[in-house]
């Protein structure tokens, strides 16, 4: 499971899903990822799925809902063929 933020210095997120997604599935290309973002509008979310997460969660997050969300999405990578595109907060 990769949880990231989207603004981080030097590397954004979007670079680093890209990075990931770019990598064979034996090595993380297709793991369970989330943003965890204060870019909270209807197109920073499209934008986000767009890039590869699988979710998308504005901050600030209930640490409980946050935790349900995670859960849920790491149930999902059980089976890859369940990501949907919108999947996630």
């Amino acid at each position: 499971m990769l949880l990231s933020d989207i603004a981080m210095p030097g590397e954004d997120g979007y670079a680093l899903i890209a990075r990931v997604r770019s990598l064979p599935a034996d090595r993380g290309g297709t793991v369970a990822a989330a943003a965890l973002t204060a870019y909270a509008t209807a197109e920073d979310r499209a934008r986000v799925l767009q890039a590869g997460y699988h979710g998308h969660f504005a901050k600030p997050i209930d640490p409980a809902t946050l935790v349900s969300a995670v859960a849920a999405l790491a149930e999902k990578a059980v089976q890859p063929q369940t990501w949907a595109a919108g999947t996630g907060g």
